[in-house]
This record gives C-alpha cells, structure tokens and sequence, in this order.
C-alpha cells in the first residue's frame, strides 16, 4: 500500500513534467533560443503562463504537493494542450494522489477476464476485421477470427491469457511480427505504466515481473513513458503469409468498472487492403 501511494505521488509529477517537456516554446508564443538545457518549456515559463508559482510547480513535480486544487489542474492542463484522455488522466492521477480515487481496493483483485455478451456480439460484427478487447494490464479477453489470421502466426495469442506488454517484450517472435518494434514496445511500456499509476495491482505487478524478466529493455521504456499511450496511429505488421501490413487503429474504451478498450485494425492502404482481403478469405473467384 505504501509503495503504491509513492508512485502515485510521483506519477503525478512525471505526467506534469513530461508534457512540460514536449510543449514547443514556439507553440505558446515564446521564442525558442539555443541555450536551452532541456527540451520544451522550462518550469518558470509554465508557471507563469498557468498563473501558478514556480515553487508550487516544482513541488507538484517532485510529489512534494499532493493536493492540486481543480482550478490549478484545470490551467495547467490547457497551457499544456492536453487531449481530453490526458486531462481525464491528470485529473484521476490527482485523486489517487490523495487517496479520493484509483483502483487497488479489494474489488480490483477479482478483474473479469471475460466481455459483455453485447461486446461479444460487436466483435461479430466486425468479422472479418481484426479486432480485440483488452484490460488495463493489456490482458487479450476476446477477438475476432480476423485478428487470429493476423496475430495467431506470430503466437500472440499462446499466452493463458495473452498479454500485449509481456508478448512484446518477452516473445523473440515479438521482432519479427512488429518491423517497428521498438515504436510497438514503448506503447506498451506507456500504457502499462498508466495503469500503473491509477493504482491498478495487476499491472504493476505485471511491471514488476517484466522488470525482472524482460530487464533493461522494459524498464528503461516504463521509466521513460509518462505521458498517455497513443489511442490511434498505424502499425506495420509482418505476416507470413501475405508479408507486410499497415494498419491504422482505434482504441475505444469500452463503459465497463473494468475499463476495458476495444481496439480495431484497418487497411491504412490499398496494398493492405488487398493483403487482408487474402488473409481473411473475403475475396470471391
């Protein structure tokens, strides 16, 4: 428990700062200069720009603050350009910091490995196109057969029950099913620590076994991955069967006390289109 309430009064301040960091100074109306030590805005130009003191700023990144009213969260946020996920993010890591939140209660212990059976029938619904459920710790609860033809090959779903972060990290086949792998992993690494930080006892003991099992490659991405995981890009996947894929996604959070998210891979392309047509078997003649 007292380990849990440390991270959670740190992960306040690494969310904080890494977005500090990646805020260009030009998109805030301030010049870049060339003797910056460290990249984006300097803690002095966000606190000025969010109304809020520089000590007050430092304290809340170094968790030494861990009661940030509404009002302050809700300046630094827009300063910070925040999405609507990262200000619901910042937002839930504040209340867990002060204990009004997160989810390591003894309910969390019992997480429901199975989905809805209206989610089930979604899933049907979207045959053939390769789509999944997952939890927080990125647990695999249920796919279509179109995600099967896809990842099946490459053993992702060999798992009891399949993870994405502990396939990425601990699969060698993990490589070769993902050419930009090291993209692939740091998502990963992103989303688990997330989780992490909300309190949830499953992934972080699922960071702890990767820390131990998977060493320096997962920790230095967990350590280094404050900010939010991304919800939709493009993936390149290696198939062998119908070679290379480039597949934009969508990541839906699912209304669940579990949280979990539905995810869907489309053709990013013609040339993908055309591969998953073949691998799906929707192709007539």
């Amino acid at each position: 428990m007292e380990q849990s309430r440390s991270m959670s009064e740190t992960e306040l301040g690494a969310f904080l700062r890494a977005h500090r960091e990646a805020v260009p100074p030009a998109a805030v109306g301030l010049p870049n200069g060339n003797r910056r030590r460290t990249p984006g805005l300097r803690r002095a130009e966000l606190a000025t720009l969010a109304g809020v003191s520089v000590d007050y700023l430092t304290r809340l990144e170094q968790g030494r603050d861990r009661s940030p009213s509404v009002q302050v969260l809700a300046a630094l946020a827009e300063t910070l350009g925040l999405s609507r996920d990262e200000r619901i993010h910042l937002h839930r890591l504040a209340k867990t910091t002060t204990g009004g939140g997160g989810s390591c209660g003894g309910a969390a212990v019992a997480r429901a490995r199975t989905v809805r059976p209206t989610v089930r029938a979604l899933l049907d619904r979207l045959e053939p196109a390769p789509a999944l459920v997952v939890n927080r710790p990125g647990d695999l609860l249920a796919w279509t057969a179109g995600f099967a033809r896809l990842a099946g090959p490459a053993g992702l779903l060999e798992g009891e029950p399949p993870n994405l972060a502990r396939y990425a990290f601990t699969d060698p086949r993990a490589h070769d099913a993902h050419p930009d792998w090291d993209a692939v992993a740091g998502e990963r690494a992103a989303a688990l620590r997330a989780a992490a930080a909300l309190g949830d006892p499953h992934s972080a003991l699922l960071a702890e076994e990767l820390t131990i099992t998977a060493g320096a490659r997962f920790r230095d991405r967990f350590e280094g991955s404050a900010a939010l995981p991304a919800r939709t890009g493009v993936e390149r996947w290696a198939h062998p069967e119908v070679g290379e894929l480039r597949l934009a996604y969508e990541s839906l959070e699912l209304p669940d006390p579990d949280e979990q998210r539905l995810v869907v891979y489309l053709a990013s392309d013609e040339a993908t289109a055309a591969a998953l047509d073949l691998l799906t078997g929707t192709l007539t003649g």
